[in-house]
């Protein structure tokens, strides 16, 4: 999804033409990728006994794949995208990172305003949307 310009970002969406998601494809979302955390922490520790490497995992997945493109698998197969709220592009990495911190302590993400943003997208100037349908 990246462009030949800039190969680390992926492409700007118009803002205007999109909605604020849902909590519920958010959330849907949210469990497939804590899912797939729970999976590939488990091949370094045991996530019934020690509990933070999930944890860790979704935070660098926050970081690269929200940071880079814009989504995560789990925000891939709910039809969401997480874009920057000023412009419709990509994040990038730190503000990917912070966004995912604020997302593993819960309560910023619960904490939503008008638009559906929580304290973890507005602290990261992101903006989670709902892309169309295909068809």
């Amino acid at each position: 999804m990246a462009t030949r310009a800039n190969p680390e970002k992926a492409p700007a969406l118009d803002l205007a033409k999109l909605e604020p998601a849902n909590f519920g494809r958010r959330f849907a979302a949210l469990l497939i990728d804590w899912a797939l955390c729970l999976v590939i922490a488990s091949f370094y520790a045991d996530p019934r006994i020690v509990a933070w490497p999930p944890v860790v995992v979704l935070i660098l997945f926050n970081a690269l794949f929200i940071g880079l493109f814009g989504q995560t698998l789990g925000m891939a197969l709910a039809r969401l995208r997480a874009v920057s709220a000023a412009d419709g592009g990509a994040i990038g990495i730190l503000r990917g990172l912070l966004r995912g911190v604020l997302l593993a302590l819960v309560i910023p993400a619960v904490i939503m305003d008008a638009d559906r943003r929580g304290l973890h997208d507005r602290a990261a100037g992101s903006i989670v949307v709902a892309l169309p349908k295909r068809f």
